[in-house]
Order: structure tokens, then sequence, then C-alpha cells
């Protein structure tokens, strides 16, 4: 069992989710469905919540909601998934933001504590997310966070459908103690 972990930043919290988050986080993907198209999954049901749960569980896997400090709301969701440990020490990155949330840096802030988070506490080595080419305001997001692109890797996720391109984008340790 994890204990529990709250991540504070100046904007946002991270927490891990909890079972009663679920008419929240609905509505977030339901009012966010034509920001999403394309680039995330835009269906979120029951069965995809209980997967998400059984996820945050995983010893592989650190799922957070991100929550604003103001009001509490639940504006998106941000994991670190597919941890491998021995002489690997990596992870993907992954998040979605709620249409109403973007804009106000919550993602950026996000990304920050997170990374803090893997490196710190997880004693990660590398953390690595994918994006579409055409998903600019990600990219600066990564970019902001001291993430380098690494490569360009084909029809790489299948997302509504369709095989979609994705570059390739990884920070490691040394890098992100050098901002600090």
């Amino acid at each position: 069992m994890k204990k529990p972990v709250v991540l504070r930043g100046t904007k946002i919290f991270l927490r891990y989710p909890l079972a009663s988050d679920y008419d929240e986080l609905a509505g977030l993907y339901a009012g966010s469905r034509r920001h999403l198209r394309g680039f995330a999954s835009t269906e979120f049901g029951r069965e995809q919540f209980e997967r998400l749960m059984t996820d945050a569980g995983a010893e592989t896997n650190e799922c957070f909601m991100i929550c604003t400090t103001e009001g509490e709301r639940i504006a998106g969701t941000i994991t670190l998934s597919q941890i491998f440990r021995k002489s690997f020490q990596n992870a993907y990155l992954g998040y979605m933001l709620g249409e109403r949330f973007t804009r106000f840096g919550y993602m950026t802030e996000a990304v920050g504590l997170t990374l803090d988070y893997a490196f710190k506490d997880l004693d990660l080595h590398r953390v690595e997310a994918n994006v579409q080419p055409s998903n600019l305001p990600s990219i600066r997001v990564l970019q902001r966070n001291g993430f380098s692109k690494e490569g360009f890797s084909r029809r790489y996720l299948k997302i509504g459908g369709r095989w979609r391109d994705h570059e390739r984008w990884a920070i490691i340790a040394e890098d992100w103690n050098d901002r600090k």
C-alpha cells in the first residue's frame, strides 16, 4: 500500500486519486472533449476510472490528480508510468488538463512538481514524455521544464482510432538538478 502523497505548489497541488473523484473527473473529461480530441482519449466512464484507480495502486506507476489550490477543483491528471528500476531508473510522463484550466500555468507547475518527486523521492534518473508534433502547448510545457527533444516516433500511439506520430522528449536528473 502506498502512503498518501501530496505535492504542493503555488497554483496547484498533486494528490493521489480517490474513489470519490469519479463524478468530478468524468465531468472534466465531458467538458473537454473538443479540447482533447486527437491528443488523448475523450472517453471516460466507470471502466476508465476503475483502470485509473488500479493503475494508481501499481508499484510501477505514480498517478496524481492536479488540483487547484483555490477551490480544490480537479484540473487534470499527471502520471509517471512504467517505472523501471535497476540500472535504468526511468519512467514515462503522461498528463491531461481540462479545457477550462488551460493557460494558467497549472501544467507547467504540475510537471515541475512531478519531476521533483521523480528525481528526489523516487530516485529516478530519466523521465520521458511523448507528444504529438502539433501539440505546441504541451511541447512548451516540456521545454519550460528543461526537457530535450530526443527523436521522432512514427505512428507511435493509437489515439481516437488512429496511429499518431509523436516526438520523444526527455530529461535526466542531472539536468533537472542543474536548473535548481
